[in-house]
């Protein structure tokens, strides 16, 4: 998967998309409340030309992207994701003009109804997120401007971002019922357990 992404990055002109910031009012989503965020990287592929991330740092980065971009819905249910990371490139530096190698980041995602504990997507959903406006540099390639840890960082803001649109454009899975009352929870008991679930599978 990542080797055929490989190759089409090499080829793609990076179009500059807007940078829906954080402190805007986001889009109504009906009744959607982030519960679990659990984020895992078990069979990471890490592409050629690209600088190396743990587990621990590309789970992190696009769980702390994900909680920034969607923790601002307020609604009355509750709706819990998975994410699975399946590939990344941290681009190392290249040659401008003849060889630039793009920064890139791939991961599925299920969403899940609280109240009926059903997964809502048919199948998991594929997000290609790439550094896009947050690489200043595009003509050189990011490598040679940036480090690893900003990459990283950028790849998961652009994912969170594909993420949210990718529920907006599916709100009617948020649709409130009739009569529904607001579904209490405590943010940091809930992250304990998803991440103990996560440490009990071997």
């Amino acid at each position: 998967m990542i080797l055929r992404l490989l190759a089409l990055v090499g080829l793609v002109t990076l179009a500059g998309c807007a940078a829906n910031s954080l402190d805007e009012t986001p889009e109504a989503l009906g009744d959607f409340r982030l519960g679990y965020n659990i984020v895992q990287a078990r069979d990471v592929e890490q592409g050629p030309f690209s600088r190396e991330a743990t587990k621990d740092e590309l789970t992190t980065a696009l769980a702390d992207a994900v909680e920034a971009r969607l923790g601002r819905y307020d609604g009355d249910g509750l709706y819990h994701l998975g994410i699975a990371i399946g590939g990344y490139v941290l681009a190392l530096p290249g040659l401008p003009v003849i060889y630039t190698p793009k920064s890139a980041l791939i991961f599925e995602v299920n969403v899940y109804d609280n109240a009926t504990q059903q997964r809502l997507n048919a199948k998991p959903h594929r997000i290609t997120a790439f550094e896009g406006v947050e690489n200043i540099a595009p003509i050189v390639g990011s490598g040679l401007v940036r480090g690893k840890e900003e990459q990283l960082e950028n790849l998961a803001t652009d994912g969170a971002r594909a993420l949210e649109n990718w529920l907006i454009r599916n709100a009617e899975w948020f649709t409130p019922e009739p009569g529904q009352t607001r579904v209490e929870f405590d943010r940091d008991a809930l992250d304990a357990q998803a991440q103990a679930a996560i440490a009990a599978r071997p």
